[in-house]
């Protein structure tokens, strides 16, 4: 994926607030189920939140970061126990959200 421009970083915030985790992490932390569900969530709505497992900071920086090599998302936001990801749909027709 293409680097995001800090125009669009700050649109993709915008559009991430309102939205409710769609994805949420268990004691067993990253899983090969969990990472299937945020790989199906980035392509059905390619702008999605995250809730992680409980933990320290360091615990949820290892998550975020596993989570995006083994996606190809992009992180937009990490505030707490929640990460805000975005993938760019491959199919042109599919996409849902315009990037200024």
């Amino acid at each position: 994926m293409r680097e995001l421009t800090n125009d669009q970083i700050r649109h993709l915030r915008r559009l991430g607030h309102a939205l409710k985790p769609v994805v949420l992490m268990g004691q067993a932390g990253l899983t090969q189920p969990v990472l299937g569900a945020i790989n199906e969530a980035l392509t059905d709505h390619e702008l999605i939140k995250v809730r992680l497992s409980a933990g320290d900071r360091a615990g949820r920086r290892s998550q975020i970061d596993a989570i995006v090599r083994d996606t190809g998302a992009a992180e937009i936001q990490f505030i707490g126990q929640i990460v805000v990801l975005f993938r760019r749909s491959g199919n042109e027709r599919k996409r849902r959200i315009a990037l200024p």
